[in-house]
């Protein structure tokens, strides 16, 4: 199935997957994400679709019933498709990853997995790989907020933004999301790495941080906070 939304979803991809209750809550995750979803139950499935609809990134289950994973991103390599491939496992040996990178995927999600990183990886795989939306040469641009992520410079309205390496970090997620309602947890995730224990309110200090270095002389906020549910990267003219 297709996504049926009227805004233009962030990119296409192709989910591949052989168990029906993995592959459909994968498609339902993603297209509330904003992506374009078609699904494959199997590695010929997935050849054919990949011709068929062109996406823009093949998420792809390493164990299928007729072709595993690798079979399918060579065939895809030999036929002259380069599209980004994120594989999903249950296998977590090196041998095996070492395996999927040789034979052209380019990242990798151990199973069990969460859907807020499976999102991660493959907005971070897009943007490393030139896709839909992808910044140039690590550059983001939200309204009139910009950030240079290889010269780690951070302008807003024209003028410069002087960040720690955490407020980058958190602004630089948000900016990945944008018009996207964040939870803490998910902020705590990304920002502070999976294994960090700490509290909630380290977020609502990190963001009142950056408003404070951002909303600047008069300038509307963009960070915006949803009540019992998280921060938000909005334009003035879309706050509500």
């Amino acid at each position: 199935m297709r996504s049926t939304s009227t805004t233009p979803p962030e990119a296409r991809l192709l989910v591949v997957d052989d168990e029906p209750s993995i592959r459909e809550l994968l498609a339902a995750s993603l297209r509330f994400a904003g992506f374009e979803v078609t699904s494959a139950a199997d590695g010929a499935q997935a050849l054919e679709l990949a011709e068929k609809v062109r996406p823009d990134l093949v998420v792809l289950d390493v164990m299928l019933p007729d072709l595993d994973g690798f079979t399918v991103t060579r065939k895809l390599r030999e036929r002259g498709r380069a599209v980004p491939v994120l594989f999903l496992t249950a296998r977590d040996d090196t041998a095996d990853k070492v395996a999927g990178l040789t034979v052209g995927g380019d990242d990798y999600v151990t199973k069990p997995f969460s859907l807020e990183e499976v999102v991660a990886r493959i907005r971070a795989v897009l943007r490393r790989t030139g896709g839909p939306g992808a910044p140039d040469s690590g550059r983001l641009v939200f309204h009139d907020l910009e950030m240079d992520e290889d010269s780690h410079e951070v302008r807003r309205a024209g003028r410069p933004v002087e960040l720690s390496p955490t407020e980058f970090k958190l602004l630089r997620y948000l900016m990945l999301n944008p018009n996207r309602v964040l939870s803490k947890a998910q902020i705590l995730d990304h920002v502070w790495d999976y294994d960090f224990n700490g509290e909630a309110g380290i977020v609502e200090s990190y963001v009142s941080y950056l408003r404070r270095k951002l909303d600047t002389e008069g300038l509307q906020p963009l960070i915006h906070t949803r009540r019992g549910v998280g921060y938000v990267l909005r334009a003035p003219s879309d706050a509500t």
